[in-house]
């Protein structure tokens, strides 16, 4: 074992302990809500084929619906939560709070009234569906009231005390019908105006989207509660939602970093997967699928929403997507999708999978072009089950990822406010104004972070912040305070990056910085003038206090639109930064250190086409036949996730495995334990011994293979179908 990572070896030994402890004691029902490392969310009763294993499930919806998610119509949600509390699960409750099975409310059978004006209405009236008779929800106080009594207190009386209320989704182009209509009149106290006619009936239309959700939220969060402690509970409420940037470039507004600061809102489940992290943006001229890349910044997006604020946050990933593709076309994405969520040391809870209803028992095409449909193959179900049994042990780390750190990207809630319709000709394609800041350093191997703009008054929204890199030309402040918080960096030491000619025609909508005595002509030249920097301030370099202000007089599209368009942009922030006290290193890849788990995402598009070769006792986690490697070579566009036998904990030890262990022990020359996952699937297990085993019995059957002893590792590959009540395992040397 290094010496480098002694410490951190015996923290992970510890945290392993406990947190093997904490899954036993979940399959009796005594974790508690706050113990919950790994999770899924389902709309099926249990069985055999969906046994994940984790930690807690989530069941999905209260109601029936005629069909949801593509799914059949769900089942009374008390037999559902019962079926899976009867298999040891700690129990949680999700449901969507812009679509869901609320059939009985559109059409009156809950109050006698029908409400299908509630919908979210386009333009030409037709409904945004997400569902046969599922629309995507104008949320009245009204449906509030329903959704209370029909979702929350059911479930709660049902005893479920984690509520988590998914996906406050209002589409851009959905604001027409009836009921958005008589909201706008009661927000603004005047007659509604179409969103396409000006862009300030554009902003202020996505900008009572913004205010519905989030008072949906605020009313339903703070119900739960109340309700909860009326009956002795202490409910915890949640929001699975997808990231800023995912939510802008699909043309949706969200309430997102808002709701770190609410009051009802404990947390979030950053909903990233591949198809939120395959949408294409531009680099160089080109535009196309960046799965990693963009995955990456989704990740940081949401990380960065609740670090200032310290509510929970939990990652999924999904081993498919919604659309249909082929098996390794959602291998290779999975991978990517994989590596980002990990390359965050900070967060270590995690959706493990959404849907393993689909995941198992839906077919997909067996590869590219072809006709055969096949269920998930007996390979990648094993390397999935893996990766995500890593995750029952994988630690919070310290350790950086590798690159020059403290260079962000500023971003707000009304990024989703200016995406549709486009006026004046004025567009953002790809939502290439955030992507000119972010891809041109990410892609030279800098991790960069995100701070959002809802944030900047928390104590730690700068903390390790070195250049701050920000725009107007795709979104705008909400109010005046934020700027008073970035000039004090500025003032204190901080070395901001200004991109943007302000000339996008929402620059002139009637907001904070152009009204109640207030005469900017775009809000920048606010917080220009709370540095001494006169308004409208031609390119160039500024000091105030401490720090200094490069004011760069072009749109972040700019950099990336065009080919090699990027270099005065990158000058920029590598001269502030050296002036910060760093140097900016420009490589083609990510690397972090995870207690006995490595990582690595090597990067196409970069400065250099050499791959990155790790050394060591390896366990290769992305191939299911878990090989012991000496060397493990990941070329441009790969990823890597290694399990580091020097760092693992002693002998005997499960270092990976396609299922869950329980009832571990070592009596002697022997160690034993239960292993539990889905059925029909293959459990591959790398075990770390002492010495070469004498014998392997398996579920009472001697099973012993000498070509499955490593020597170099000095582990055993043991393998065997899965089964819900478990197969006992017992090595004896």
């Amino acid at each position: 074992m290094k010496m480098t990572h002694t410490w951190e070896a015996k923290a992970v030994m510890t945290l392993t302990t406990l947190v093997f402890l904490f899954s036993c004691a979940s399959r009796v029902g005594n974790v508690s809500k706050d113990r919950v490392k790994t999770t899924f969310q389902t709309s099926k009763a249990w069985s055999p084929a969906i046994d994940t294993r984790a930690d807690a499930v989530m069941v999905y919806g209260a109601g029936k619906s005629l069909e949801e998610d593509g799914h059949e119509g769900v089942s009374a949600v008390e037999n559902r939560i019962r079926s899976w509390k009867e298999r040891g699960y700690r129990v949680d409750f999700m449901t969507g709070i812009a679509w869901g099975g609320y059939v009985d409310y559109f059409t009156g059978k809950w109050d006698g009234a029908t409400h299908l004006d509630e919908g979210q209405m386009q333009a030409d009236g037709d409904t945004i569906w997400h569902g046969k008779m599922v629309p995507y929800i104008v949320p009245t106080t009204r449906f509030l009231e329903y959704f209370k009594e029909s979702q929350v207190k059911r479930v709660i009386d049902a005893g479920i005390e984690s509520l988590y209320f998914e996906e406050p989704e209002f589409w851009n182009r959905g604001g027409y019908s009836e009921a958005f209509k008589r909201e706008w009149m009661d927000y603004y106290g005047e007659p509604w105006r179409p969103q396409d006619e000006s862009p300030e009936a554009t902003y202020l239309s996505n900008k009572l989207k913004y205010h519905l959700y989030y008072r949906a939220l605020d009313d339903v969060t703070t119900y739960a509660k109340e309700y909860g402690r009326s009956k002795g509970m202490d409910v915890k409420c949640y929001v699975p939602t997808h990231s800023l940037i995912n939510y802008s470039q699909w043309e949706i507004v969200s309430p997102e970093a808002s709701l770190a600061s609410m009051k009802g809102v404990d947390g979030y489940i950053a909903q990233v997967w591949t198809g939120t992290s395959r949408v294409p943006n531009h680099l160089n001229g080109v535009y196309k699928e960046r799965t990693f890349e963009t995955a990456y910044l989704e990740y940081t997006c949401m990380a960065s929403m609740t670090a200032p604020t310290g509510r929970r946050v939990w990652f999924l990933t999904d081993p498919i997507e919604d659309g249909t593709r082929d098996w390794n076309d959602y291998k290779k994405n999975y991978h990517a999708t994989f590596t980002a969520q990990l390359l965050h040391p900070e967060i270590a809870d995690y959706e493990i999978m959404p849907w393993p209803e689909r995941i198992y028992g839906r077919l997909y095409p067996k590869s590219a072009g072809s006709d055969e449909i096949i269920k998930i193959p007996s390979d990648y179900s094993t390397m999935m089950q893996v990766m995500t049994g890593s995750l029952e042990s994988i630690p919070v780390s310290k350790n950086k990822v590798s690159g020059s750190q403290g260079i962000s990207v500023l971003m707000g809630n009304s990024l989703m406010f200016q995406r549709f319709p486009t006026h004046e000709g004025y567009d953002d394609p790809g939502l290439a104004d955030f992507f000119g800041m972010a891809m041109p350093l990410l892609k030279r191997g800098v991790p960069i972070g995100i701070t959002h703009i809802e944030n900047t008054g928390h104590e730690k929204a700068f903390e390790d912040v070195k250049v701050l890199v920000m725009t107007y030309s795709n979104m705008k402040p909400m109010d005046s305070e934020a700027h008073v918080h970035i000039a004090e960096w500025v003032r204190q030491g901080g070395r901001l990056v200004y991109c943007g000619r302000d000339t996008d025609p929402f620059q002139k909508v009637k907001e904070w910085w152009n009204t109640g005595g207030n005469s900017y002509n775009a809000p920048s030249d606010h917080l220009f003038s709370l540095m001494g920097i006169e308004s409208g301030a031609p390119e160039g370099e500024y000091v105030f206090g401490s720090g200094s202000v490069r004011i760069i007089r072009q749109d972040p599209k700019e950099f990336v639109l065009d080919g090699d368009s990027d270099k005065g942009f990158l000058e920029s922030v590598t001269r502030l930064y050296s002036e910060s006290g760093g140097e900016l290193v420009f490589k083609n890849n990510l690397r972090l250190t995870r207690g006995p788990y490595e990582l690595v995402a090597v990067m196409d598009e970069s400065v250099s086409d050499e791959p990155v070769v790790l050394s060591g006792r390896l366990i290769d986690l992305y191939d299911p036949s878990l090989p012991v490697l000496t060397s493990k070579t990941v070329t441009p566009g790969g990823q890597g996730f290694l399990y580091n036998i020097d760092n693992a904990p002693k002998a005997p030890s499960i270092l990976a495995m396609a299922g869950r262990a329980y009832d571990t022990k070592k009596k002697g020359r022997a160690f034993s334990w239960t292993a539990k996952g889905p059925a029909e699937t293959v459990c591959a297990t790398r075990v770390l011994l002492p010495q070469k085993p004498s014998s392997v019995i398996v579920d009472g059957e001697e099973t012993i293979d000498p070509a499955l002893w490593d020597e170099v590792g000095s582990t055993y590959l043991v393998s065997h179908v899965n089964k819900p009540d478990g197969v006992r395992v017992k090595i004896s040397w």
